[in-house]
C-alpha cells in the first residue's frame, strides 16, 4: 500500500457539475466524516448522524454556528465504510442547486475543520483502500467523458473489473511459468530437456497471443474514446457548408450561393454509426482577396495537415479548375475521401484525375440534398475509418494509451523470451523478461507504479470526484 501523507485527513468537496440545478451535492470523507457533518448538521428529531443507520437518508439543515443562521434545508446521505465510494466513512448533504448554496455549504464543512480534496481524490482512496484498482479508477474518468453509448458501456465494463479480470488472467498464467523457470534454475540437477523447452515456450506463445488480442483491439477502443476529426476542404461554392449540414443533420452552417461564404473554420461534433466524429468545415481554398481571407486559407491548411480524414468535395456540375487540380496534388499523400457533391445537377466534372491519384474506391458520388445519397458517404466514412473491418463494441477494448504502452511492453517481454528460448538461451534471461512482463501488466492495475504517475493519472480527474 502506498504511504499517502493525506489519507488521514477527512476532506470535502461539491461533487456536481458547477451552474444551477435542482440538486447539488457535497461530499465527506475520511475517518471524521460524520463528526466533522454533526457539527454543522441539524437533524430534523434532535438526533446527531453517528446515532444513524448506515445507508439512510436524514432529512436537516446545515448551520452557520458564526451567524446561527440557516445555510440551507437538506438531505444527509450516511455511508459508513467500507460500504462506500472511498471505502471510508462518506457524508454525502444534498443541497438546493446552485453555486451559491453550494459554496456557502462547502465553506461551513471547512470550517469545521474538513480539508478540501484534491481532484480525483476520492477515487484515489478507493484505490489506495483496495476498492478499485487502478485500471477501474481510470474508467471513471472515461465514464465522465464519454462521447457515445458504446464507450459508455465500455467504460462501465472496465469499471466493473472485466479487464482486470483479463489481465489477472494473464499474470497467473505468467507468474506459473515465472516460478517454473526459477525451480530449474535453483535446482540444476532436475535439469530440463528439449521437450521442456518446448512446453515453456508454447505456454509463453500462448499467452502472447492472448495480449496481442488485447492490442489489437486498441484501434477500435481509441476511436471510441477520442473519435476522429474530419475536414471538408476543397474551392468555394462546392457545397461544404451544405455536406456539413447533411451531415450534423441541422442547419449549423450558412448556405447562401455565394462563394466564400464561409470565411473562417467551422468545427462540430456529431456521431455517425455510434463513433464520435468532429467535423470541421473550412474556408474555400482560394486566391486570397484580402487579409481576412488569407488568415481563413491558412487555418484552412492547418486542419487539413491535422485532419484524421479529409472530405475533398468537388462540384459535379462544373469542370474541374485549377484550384481543384492544386488541392488533389496538395492532398495525394493524405488519406482522403473524394466527395463529388451536387449529383442533382448536370455533370460536367472529369473524374480521371481524382480517380488516378486516390483510386476509384476513395471516389464517393452525392448530392447534400438526398438523404440517401447522405447516408451511403456516412457508410463510407465509417468504412475508411475503420478500414473495413467491423467496428465491435461488445468485448474488451483498450482504449487507455497507458494501457496500451503497458501492453505493448508485456507483447516485447514474451516476444523475447520466446526467442530466447529459441536459441537456447540460460533460463535466467527468459525468467527476466517473464519477470519484466508480469511487471508491466502491474503497472496498468496498479501494483507497480509510480507514485508521481499516480499523482498525475489522478490530477486529471474533476474536483469531486
Amino acid at each position: 500500500m502506498y504511504q499517502y501523507k493525506g489519507l488521514e485527513d477527512t476532506i470535502a468537496a461539491i461533487a456536481t457539475p458547477a451552474g444551477q440545478g435542482g440538486i447539488g451535492i457535497v461530499r465527506i470523507s475520511g475517518k471524521e466524516a460524520v463528526a466533522a457533518a454533526d457539527a454543522v448538521l441539524r437533524l430534523q428529531g434532535g438526533k446527531p448522524l453517528a446515532q444513524c443507520p448506515s445507508h439512510t437518508v436524514q432529512h436537516g439543515w446545515i448551520i452557520n454556528a458564526q451567524i446561527k443562521d440557516i445555510v440551507d434545508e437538506v438531505l444527509v446521505v450516511l455511508m459508513r465504510g467500507p460500504r462506500s465510494y472511498t471505502a471510508e466513512d462518506v457524508v454525502e448533504i444534498n443541497c438546493h442547486g446552485g453555486m451559491t448554496v453550494l459554496h456557502a455549504v462547502l465553506q461551513t464543512v471547512l470550517n469545521a475543520g474538513v480539508r478540501l480534496a484534491a481532484p480525483g481524490e476520492f477515487t484515489k482512496r478507493a484505490f489506495l483502500h483496495g476498492r478499485i484498482d487502478l485500471a477501474q479508477a481510470e474508467a471513471v474518468i472515461d465514464i465522465i467523458h464519454a462521447k457515445t453509448e458504446d464507450f459508455l458501456r465500455q467504460s462501465q465494463h472496465q469499471l466493473k473489473g472485466e479487464l482486470s479480470t483479463q489481465l489477472k488472467e494473464i499474470r497467473e498464467q505468467l507468474l506459473k511459468l515465472y516460478t517454473m523457470v526459477e525451480a530449474l534454475i535453483n535446482f540444476p540437477e532436475d535439469g530440463i530437456d528439449a521437450q521442456g523447452r518446448q512446453q515453456i515456450l508454447e505456454r509463453i506463445g500462448i499467452q502472447e497471443q492472448v495480449v496481442l488480442k488485447l492490442l489489437d483491439s486498441s484501434k477500435s477502443g481509441r476511436i471510441l474514446k477520442e473519435g476522429v476529426r474530419i475536414v471538408l476542404c476543397g474551392k468555394p461554392n462546392v457545397g461544404k457548408s451544405s455536406l456539413l449540414n447533411a451531415l450534423l443533420k441541422e442547419q449549423r452552417a450558412i448556405v447562401t450561393d455565394i462563394a466564400g461564404t464561409t470565411r473562417d473554420v467551422l468545427e462540430e461534433s456529431a456521431q455517425i454509426k455510434g463513433i464520435p466524429i468532429s467535423l470541421v468545415d473550412t474556408a474555400g481554398i482560394l486566391e486570397p482577396r484580402d487579409l481576412i481571407e488569407k488568415e481563413a486559407v491558412s487555418r484552412s491548411h492547418l486542419y487539413i495537415k491535422s485532419a484524421d480524414l479529409v472530405l475533398l468535395v468537388l462540384d459535379h456540375s462544373h469542370t474541374l479548375e485549377e484550384q481543384d487540380r492544386s488541392l488533389i496534388e496538395q492532398l495525394k499523400n493524405a488519406r482522403v475521401l473524394v466527395v463529388v457533391n451536387k449529383m442533382d445537377l448536370d455533370g460536367k466534372i472529369d473524374l480521371s484525375i481524382p480517380e488516378r491519384i486516390f483510386g476509384t474506391q476513395h471516389v464517393v458520388k452525392v448530392s447534400a440534398l438526398q438523404p440517401v445519397s447522405i447516408q451511403e458517404l456516412e457508410a463510407k466514412i465509417i468504412d475508411e475509418i475503420c478500414q473495413g473491418k467491423d467496428l465491435d463494441a461488445r468485448g474488451i477494448l483498450i482504449s487507455n494509451i497507458r494501457h496500451i504502452k503497458a501492453l505493448e511492453g508485456t507483447q516485447r517481454n514474451l516476444q523475447d523470451a520466446c526467442r530466447l528460448m529459441n536459441e537456447k538461451a540460460s533460463l535466467e534471461f527468459i525468467s527476466e523478461e517473464i519477470k519484466s512482463a508480469v511487471n508491466q501488466l502491474d503497472a496498468i492495475t496498479g501494483r507497480n507504479i509510480d507514485e508521481d504517475l499516480l499523482n498525475r493519472i489522478f490530477s486529471e480527474f474533476c474536483i469531486g470526484k
